[in-house]
């Protein structure tokens, strides 16, 4: 154990304060936003289309700047962040789209072998590292396959994959579940558990009650640019009476249907061996 956590030092992976950006057009996206998130932790980012949730996402990876306000990455200001070091924080970032956003012309190893390519990684390590993270996601045999020969959850698989690929201290799924069956979702939620209870950061931005309401992660609520509520544990909407046992917020699964497992029940997603790919 660190010695940080010994002392109880909480270390925070974002931090924004008195955030606010408004657009060339005079639109408000965010207001006075004000949040610390903490590494290690899931957060569920949660409110109506045109809350201020794309903007906040944008703003974690410098695709924006706030209008005012300081945001700092793992201790790091992304305000006075200079356009050279962008690229830099960004291999620190694994995005994981709705609407998977693979290369078509590529096979399934080639898409996340990619990811690796583009920050000049060795091809040595790309080649001890693209099977392992196929093994982590349940496709370690399907690494020659284009992504249209696919399914739907096995081609967000793969986007979880090239998310990882690169081992990144936070990950941000923007609606992952979005066009996804609930058994398939399931899968997915698990997947992003899994790698969650490994260490990794995690903002997952999303619309999927039954999910957030199974989870009781922390949610943060965006309204009209503003954080209208921010709890530790908390539901899609507030008041909501869903509620699971505590077990799942120290990384325990779902089953399909909704059933809870611990973290480390037999039944959990994935084997000891490919666990170990994670390490």
């Amino acid at each position: 154990m660190s010695n940080n956590l010994l002392m109880g030092v909480v270390i925070f992976m974002i931090q924004m304060f008195n955030v606010s950006k408004t657009y060339s057009n005079e639109v408000k996206a965010l207001v006075d936003v004000n949040v610390r998130i903490q590494k290690g932790s899931f957060v569920f980012l949660v409110g109506p289309s045109g809350a201020g949730k794309s903007t906040f996402i944008k703003l974690i990876f410098r695709e924006e700047a706030p209008t005012r306000g300081q945001i700092l990455f793992d201790g790091k200001s992304l305000v006075r962040m200079r356009e050279r070091e962008v690229p830099y924080l960004r291999r620190q970032i694994g995005v994981v789209f709705q609407d998977f956003r693979l290369l078509p012309n590529k096979t399934v190893y080639d898409n996340i072998a990619f990811a690796m390519e583009i920050v000049e990684a060795p091809t040595k390590r790309i080649r001890q590292r693209v099977p392992q993270v196929l093994e982590m996601v349940g496709l370690g045999k399907k690494g020659n396959l284009m992504p249209h020969q696919l399914s739907g959850g096995e081609q967000q698989r793969v986007s979880i994959a090239r998310a990882i690929v690169n081992e990144p201290m936070l990950i941000i799924a923007d609606e992952p579940t979005g066009n996804l069956d609930p058994e398939t979702a399931t899968e997915i939620m698990n997947l992003l558990l899994e790698i969650n209870r490994r260490g990794t950061t995690i903002i997952m931005a999303t619309h999927a009650k039954d999910i957030v309401d199974s989870l009781r992660r922390r949610v943060i609520a965006l309204e009209n640019g503003r954080i209208v509520r921010d709890e530790e544990r908390g539901s899609y909407e507030q008041g909501s009476s869903a509620s699971l046992p505590g077990s799942l917020a120290q990384g325990g699964y779902i089953q399909p249907g909704g059933t809870v497992l611990p973290g480390n029940n037999s039944q959990s997603l994935y084997s000891l061996q490919e666990r170990g790919a994670l390490r």
